[in-house]
Formats: structure tokens, C-alpha cells, sequence
């Protein structure tokens, strides 16, 4: 390849960490809390709001039964009002977020469900008011489970902003297919795929080695 699609090549890696990044971020700042209520809310649990918990649990389902490429052009408007184009990177950040929100959500009320209910109750019993009780024992106990989602969060944003490259997000799918698909260019496909691969399966490694040191303490 030329000076100047090795150049294309790297500009394309940082472009797709960088729609990553950011989408992880904002999914682990909504999806946490949302988790935590959803746990919370739940019948037996801390706080009593059924019907909330039951509507949030609905529009959770209905985002993680939307396939991503549909999602992607059904946020189009919205995209358009947030960031003002829809197309680029930015442009990708926001139904990169929607899809993860609600995917790395159930995975951590998953884990947030399964810790032990004598915990709760011990701290109950000890006068922890609720938030005291998410914050020192929910949350702790759970923070293995949550980064195991995490990782896998990661890995299914990393195949969805490819995903995104057909619409012009930029990055390593956009490349992929202007350069290596329309242009039947198969030496730049197989190098995209040969960075898709290695960059998964390093996020897999770090947080599998980060699970495993947690769960030793």
C-alpha cells in the first residue's frame, strides 16, 4: 500500500477509537444508573415505583430488539438535531450510544441481581439507608460482573461502529468498504480486518485479566 493509505489507515483507527470511546463512556454513564433503578424498582426491591420500573424495562427491550443498522437510520433526525450532520463521526456517536445504553444496562443488572440478598439484608439491618447500600455493597459486589459487561459492551460497539461505516461514519468500517470493498482493494480489507481482530481480542484480554483480579481480592 501507499505512504498515503497507511496514512487513511491510521486516521481510520483513531477515528473508530474515538466513536468507541465515547459511546462506551456515555453507555456507562446512563447505563449504570439504569441498571441500578431497574434492580431497585424491581417488586421486592428498595423503591417502590412499579409502573416506572416497568415502562424503563419496556423502552430497554424494545432498543435492544432494534437491530443496530435499523437504528442507525430511524435516529437520523435526532442525530441531525444533536450534532448537526449525519454523517462522520460524531454523527455515529449517537446510535453507537442508544444501542449500547440498553445492552451493557441488562448486563449490569444481571450482575446487580446476583449478589447476595444477606448482604442487603445485613445492611439493612444496620440502618444503611439505600443509597448507602448501592453504593457500598451492590455496586461492589457486582463490579466484576459489570466489567465482564463491560468488556462485552466494548467488543459489540467495536463490530456496530464498523456496522456504521455504511452510512460514512468514518473509521476502520468506512475504510473497509470505500476503499476495500467498492474499489476491490483486498489488501485493505484484510489489514482492517486484521485491526478489527487484534483490537478485540486485546480489549478481551484486559478485561478478562481485570475481572480475574478483581474476583482475587
Amino acid at each position: 500500500m501507499s505512504p498515503q493509505m497507511y496514512e487513511r489507515l491510521w486516521t481510520a483507527f483513531l477515528e473508530t477509537l474515538g466513536m468507541v470511546s465515547v459511546s462506551v463512556a456515555i453507555a456507562v454513564a446512563l447505563g449504570v444508573p439504569l441498571a441500578v433503578f431497574l434492580v431497585l424498582a424491581a417488586p421486592g426491591g428498595l423503591i417502590r415505583a412499579p409502573y416506572l420500573q416497568r415502562a424503563l424495562a419496556a423502552v430497554v427491550n424494545g432498543f435492544r430488539a432494534t437491530p443496530f443498522i435499523i437504528l442507525l437510520v430511524a435516529l437520523l433526525p435526532i442525530t441531525r438535531l444533536l450534532v448537526g450532520t449525519t454523517i462522520g463521526v460524531w454523527a455515529a456517536v449517537v446510535p453507537l450510544a442508544a444501542s449500547a445504553t440498553p445492552f451493557f444496562a441488562r448486563i449490569a443488572e444481571v450482575s446487580l441481581r446476583e449478589v447476595d440478598a444477606g448482604l442487603i439484608e445485613a445492611a439493612q439491618a444496620i440502618g444503611c439507608h439505600r443509597w448507602h447500600i448501592v453504593r457500598h455493597v451492590l455496586l461492589p459486589e457486582a463490579l466484576p460482573g459489570i466489567i465482564g459487561g463491560l468488556t462485552i459492551t466494548i467488543v459489540s460497539v467495536i463490530g456496530a461502529s464498523a456496522m456504521a461505516g455504511a452510512v460514512g461514519s468514518g473509521g476502520l468500517g468506512d475504510m473497509a468498504i470505500r476503499y476495500g470493498y467498492q474499489r476491490f482493494d483486498t489488501e485493505v480489507m484484510a489489514i482492517v480486518i486484521v485491526i478489527l481482530v487484534a483490537l478485540v481480542c486485546l480489549i478481551q484480554f484486559a478485561g478478562d485479566f481485570v475481572v480475574r483480579r478483581l474476583r482475587e481480592r
